[in-house]
């Protein structure tokens, strides 16, 4: 090659890189200017309609406000607000007392129910600040018998203290309970031990987890619920111990953290504009190596600042007579901040919020466990929200198309992953809602006790309500399903940027500053900045701890004996009530331009080409397998033929669930009740009978039809043909009540396997045999006699063949 030639490809390869570079900013524009126009669009809307709605609402308070009586009702308002003031100011000294009481006494858990401590991590070997308990009954309720299986739940440490899953009657715990279920919660306390990390978290958790088997030996496995933070700690276990794990449940749980759609979900992106890890690390320096929860309690009010600030304080103030009881309950978990070590954040920071590293396999303990998603064997639940704006459903759900590339994939593996969804409820509401908590949780419950008899698969989790009852049915979904609820995953590159820009300003804040920082931060230095937090300081003023308020009990006292409230209609509460509505609608606009603001500047700065240059090794999809290769699956295709009774029966029921694409509740329970009472599943291990329905669903996905055909050679005995096709059929439901495609595969038994089950009519040839009589002929092979069901046995000596139109006809 000539030097001429050399400067030409020089030349291409200059011009490429302007022109793929060109391309990127162009693509930046574009969705900039796009973002721009849906903010503007979004706030222009919110205004007008609070414009008009406002002004209709003038419009009819204006008569009432000019009526003759209206000085009447003035003074009954005026007293009514004061009266309301005075109530107002003593539940916030309430609140403010019992913070500063419990913080005294350690911030106990805020469960609803009595329990006793069965583990108490803080003496393990490996001491931490979790512990293990028993959840008691409340009198009246009858005690869960110890063979049925436990359920263990996982709250979030996320800032807060622990009990938020049974923090009422109507919660996670009180379903648990009413199901019969011995329940256990893992609660943790407001210190960390020291030097405590998240391996020695995960092996507390262990250690719970065989604690509880080793009291109920002869139940299942135990149910795991993790509620949002608590949800990847209940995967993480679930992936490094699944010999001790049942079905897992993951509530409101984020595990993809860079996922969302353009123009929502702003709180993914605080990360990216507050510099990556830095914080978190700052913020733990500052502490003398602990992270104050209070920080991120601030983090989630700063998220809604019109419902946290004003319109959940507004709301007592309206309704104090009522509403104060309520306040103060739930007061009493929101007001607890706990800490975290320094090592514990920047784990969960540097692994999940800005890395991302768990669903693509990056992820180690710091005990150097690798934590691999996809050696989960149990049963995973997702339950997620569409109104959920901390951890919206992609976040919820899109490790799954990071972990697997199709439902082959899901399926060879043996894995079984439901998800689902919630219309509109908020992220607090998936655990604390009552509605919630009677609807999916109870659901949840009810299903798990079947849930393992599900053949291998992707499914949602669809709950209706008809004629007063739930129903609930499995729908099979693929990878797509998924992918759709997101607006596509391009901008996830943009995260990947912040990952790689956040490992340099990480070393380089470790090289500079942080030596500094720890030098001159002393416990005392770090105790007086966790006093004067904001979060707490709220509590210490409105307290009787402040002379101001020393007299407010007085008052109130005073008060309450001569209360007067104004009437509902009163046109100066309907006024105040609209001027308040006003104040959170400006709240409103200055949250949703403050998150328009942060979303442009976040693909300003890591749209560009030079960003996303940085992170093209970051952003890993899973590479997508030839998964009939597998070892496992050629293994099991071999064994198409081998097996007997029991193979050949669990292996037409997936057929079925495979043919009919959906598994209603009422027919997962009579499998299971087939699966676990019948000969010979009933003498099965649970481990057996796992290994057997995920080696037949391997052969049903891809050993293609001699899936059906080998049924022959699994059911040579006519007796034991006859005997599965009898117990598939109750499964099933009667053949009035199959869809076309189930009816079609049932009949394919039948035919391959040359017998007639006992309770067997087509339904379709039923429908000829009107028009035969009409004069019509009768399709070529096919008869209008059946077989008798009244005979209860096959007819002796009797086989059913197929004719040309593949109807069954009866042959002696």
């Amino acid at each position: 090659m000539t030097i001429t030639d050399t400067r030409i490809d020089d030349q291409k390869r200059y011009l490429q890189i302007v022109r793929d570079g060109w391309s990127l900013a162009s693509e930046q524009m574009t969705l900039l200017g796009s973002l721009r126009q849906h903010h503007e669009q979004i706030l222009g809307r919110a205004q007008s309609q609070t414009a008009r709605t406002t002004a209709a609402a003038l419009q009819d308070l204006v008569p009432r406000l000019l009526a003759p009586k209206v000085a009447d009702e003035f003074a009954d308002y005026v007293r009514d607000f004061a009266q309301r003031w005075i109530l107002f100011l003593d539940t916030l000294c309430r609140r403010g007392d019992a913070c500063v009481l419990r913080e005294k006494e350690g911030f106990a858990p805020v469960l609803a129910f009595d329990y006793d401590i069965v583990v108490d991590g803080r003496k393990l070997d490996r001491p931490v600040n979790y512990a293990l308990v028993r959840i008691h009954p409340p009198p009246g309720m009858i005690p869960p018998r110890d063979d049925n299986r436990p359920w263990v739940i996982i709250d979030p440490r996320a800032g807060h203290g622990s009990g938020i899953g049974g923090f009422k009657s109507e919660s996670e715990v009180g379903v648990a309970l009413k199901e019969g279920h011995p329940v256990y919660f893992v609660i943790f306390f407001p210190e960390p031990a020291p030097g405590q990390t998240l391996a020695d978290v995960c092996a507390a958790e262990a250690t719970f987890l065989q604690e509880v088997r080793s009291r109920h030996p002869h139940s299942a496995k135990p149910l795991v619920t993790g509620n949002c933070q608590g949800g990847w700690a209940a995967m993480i276990l679930a992936a490094t111990h699944p010999d001790l794990m049942g079905p897992i449940v993951i509530a409101g749980a984020p595990l993809s953290y860079w996922a969302g759609i353009n123009g929502r979900n702003p709180f993914r992106y605080f990360g990216g504009i507050a510099g990556g890890a830095v914080p978190a690390l700052l913020t733990s320096d500052l502490g003398g190596g602990k992270f104050d929860g209070a920080n991120l309690v601030m983090n989630f009010e700063m998220l809604n600042p019109g419902k946290t600030w004003f319109r959940k304080n507004f709301d007592l103030f309206a309704k104090v007579d009522s509403e104060a009881a309520r306040f103060l309950e739930f007061e009493r978990w929101w007001s607890g901040f706990y800490f975290m070590n320094g090592d514990e954040i920047r784990w969960i920071v540097e692994n999940l919020f800005v890395g991302n590293r768990l669903t693509r396999g990056e992820a180690f303990l710091d005990d150097g466990t690798h934590i691999d998603l996809t050696r989960i064997e149990a049963p995973v639940i997702v339950f997620a929200s569409h109104g959920d704006n901390i951890t919206p459903p992609q976040q919820a759900l899109n490790w799954i198309a990071d972990l697997y590339t199709s439902v082959n994939e899901i399926q060879a593996h043996g894995h079984v992953i439901i998800y689902t969804l919630h219309d509109s409820v908020g992220h607090l509401g998936i655990f604390v809602s009552a509605q919630v908590a009677n609807k999916q949780h109870e659901q949840i419950g009810t299903v798990v006790k079947t849930i393992e008899s599900l053949a291998p698969g992707l499914y949602e989790m669809l709950i209706a309500k008809e004629n007063g009852a739930y129903t609930v049915s499995f729908e099979a979904r693929t990878i797509d399903d998924v992918l759709r609820l997101d607006d596509g995953r391009d901008e996830e590159q943009e995260f990947a940027a912040v990952a790689e820009f956040s490992e340099w300003a990480t070393k380089t804040y470790e090289l500079t500053w942080q030596p500094l920082i720890r030098a001159l931060v002393t416990p005392s230095v770090a105790e007086a900045r966790r006093r004067w937090h904001p979060m707490r300081q709220q509590h210490a003023f409105f307290s009787h701890k402040n002379p101001l308020f020393s007299a407010v009990d007085d008052l109130a006292a005073a008060t309450r004996d001569r209360r007067s409230a104004a009437a509902a209609d009163n046109p100066f509460v309907q006024l105040e009530r609209l001027y308040a509505d006003c104040i959170e609608q400006g709240w409103d606009f200055y949250r949703d331009a403050r998150d328009a603001a942060i979303e442009l500047t976040f693909h300003a700065l890591y749209g560009g080409p030079w960003m996303k240059g940085l992170a093209g090794v970051k952003r890993t999809l899973p590479h997508a397998h030839d998964v009939s290769t597998f070892p496992h699956v050629q293994d099991a295709i071999k064994k198409a033929k081998v097996g007997g009774y029991a193979e050949g029966i669990v292996r037409m029921l997936v057929l079925l669930a495979r043919a009919r694409g959906a598994v209603r509740r009422d027919r997962l329970e009579r499998s299971d009740k087939l699966l676990h009472a019948r000969p010979p599943f009933s003498s099965m291990t649970s481990e057996a009978r796992s290994r057997m329905i995920h080696e037949q669903s391997v052969i049903v996905e891809f050993a293609g039809e001699d899936a059906v055909t080998s049924l022959a050679d699994l059911l040579k005995d006519p007796v034991d043909r006859y005997r599965a096709l009898n117990l598939v059929l109750d499964v099933a439901g009667p053949s009035d009540h199959m869809d076309p495609p189930t009816l079609a595969m049932f009949k394919r038994f039948q035919s391959t396997l040359l017998t007639l089950a006992r309770e067997w009519h087509d339904p379709e040839l039923e429908r000829r045999v009107p028009a035969a009589d009409a004069g019509e002929p009768i399709p070529d092979g096919a008869t209008a006699v059946q077989h008798d069901p009244a005979a209860g046995t096959a007819p002796a000596g009797a086989v059913a063949t197929v004719g040309a139109a593949g109807e069954h006809e009866t042959a002696a």
